[in-house]
C-alpha cells in the first residue's frame, strides 16, 4: 500500500487547491525540486505530481518546475495535467517519469489512451476526477456524462498501470476520502486504484489498512501532509505494519 506525497504546481509555486478553484490557492512552497527532495527524506517512496496550469491550458506550463523535480528526487514520479498526444508522453517519459496520467484525453480520445499503453507499458495511468458521480475534464471545469465506473471499464485490458480516482468535492478540504465510491471502483475493474481527495487524518492511514481497501494500489495525500495533520514517519510505519495503531482510530472514516 503506497502513500504518495503530492505536489501540486501553480504558476511554478506548490500549492493546494480548495475543491479544485485555482482561485482558492494556498502556496506552501515556493521550490518544487526542495519539496520533492523532503518527502523522499522523510520516507517517502513515490511522488505524485500535477500541472495544476497545464490541465486548464491542456498543454504542459509548469515544465520548469517537473524538471526540477526530477533533478531533485530519486524517487519515481507519476506527473498528470495538460498530457494530450503521444508525443506529450513520450517526451516526459524521456525526461525520466516513471509514469503519466491521463485524465482529459481518456475521456475525448479513449483510444490514444490505449495506444499508449500498447507503446509504453506500464507508464500510463488514467486519471478519473469525479463529481456527482460524473467524469469531469479540462482541469474539473467541465462536466461530461460518463459514470466513474463507466469509464474505468472501457480501459480493462488495456494495459493502464493505475487509476487514480479522486472525488473533486472532497479535494483539498480535509473531509477524509470517500472510501465507499472508491473501493465501489476497485471491486469494478482489474485495474489497480489509487484514491484521492480529502485523505485528512491518520484515520484515513488506518482505513486504508482494511480489508475491503487492500485492492487498492495506495492514496494521495496533500494538504494534510503539508499542514502537519499526518505524521509521514507515523503514517508509513502504520502502512507499513510496524507500528499497530490506536484502537478505534479508523472509526470515524467508515
Amino acid at each position: 500500500m503506497i502513500l504518495f506525497p503530492a505536489i501540486d504546481l501553480k504558476d511554478g509555486q506548490c500549492v493546494r487547491l480548495k475543491l479544485g478553484d485555482m482561485d482558492q490557492a494556498t502556496i506552501y512552497n515556493n521550490d518544487p525540486g526542495a519539496q520533492a527532495k523532503a518527502f523522499e527524506d522523510q520516507g517517502f517512496e513515490w511522488l505524485h505530481v500535477v500541472d495544476l496550469n497545464g490541465a486548464f491550458a491542456g498543454e504542459s506550463v509548469n515544465g520548469a518546475a517537473v524538471e526540477a523535480i526530477l533533478k531533485t528526487t530519486k524517487n519515481p514520479v507519476q506527473l498528470g495535467g495538460g498530457i494530450r498526444s503521444l508525443a506529450d508522453i513520450e517526451s516526459w517519459l524521456d525526461k525520466g517519469l516513471a509514469r503519466v496520467i491521463l485524465g482529459t484525453v481518456a475521456v475525448r480520445n479513449p483510444d490514444l489512451v490505449k495506444e499508449a499503453c500498447r507503446k509504453f507499458p506500464g507508464k500510463v495511468a488514467v486519471g478519473i476526477d469525479a463529481k456527482g458521480g460524473k467524469v469531469a475534464v479540462e482541469g474539473w471545469a467541465e462536466a461530461s456524462s460518463l459514470g466513474v465506473v463507466e469509464l474505468a471499464r472501457k480501459f480493462e485490458g488495456a494495459g493502464v498501470a493505475a487509476i487514480i480516482y479522486t472525488d473533486i468535492d472532497r479535494d483539498g478540504v480535509l473531509a477524509g476520502i470517500n472510501w465507499d465510491s472508491t473501493i465501489d471502483l476497485a471491486e469494478a475493474v482489474s485495474i489497480p486504484v489509487i484514491a484521492s481527495g480529502g485523505l485528512a487524518s491518520l484515520a484515513d492511514i488506518v482505513r486504508m489498512t482494511m480489508p475491503d481497501a487492500k485492492k487498492l494500489e495506495g492514496a494521495i495525500s496533500g494538504r494534510a501532509l503539508y499542514d502537519g495533520r499526518i505524521d509521514p514517519a507515523q503514517a508509513l510505519a502504520i502502512l507499513r505494519g510496524t507500528l499497530k495503531p490506536e484502537p478505534g482510530l479508523f472509526e470515524e472514516r467508515k
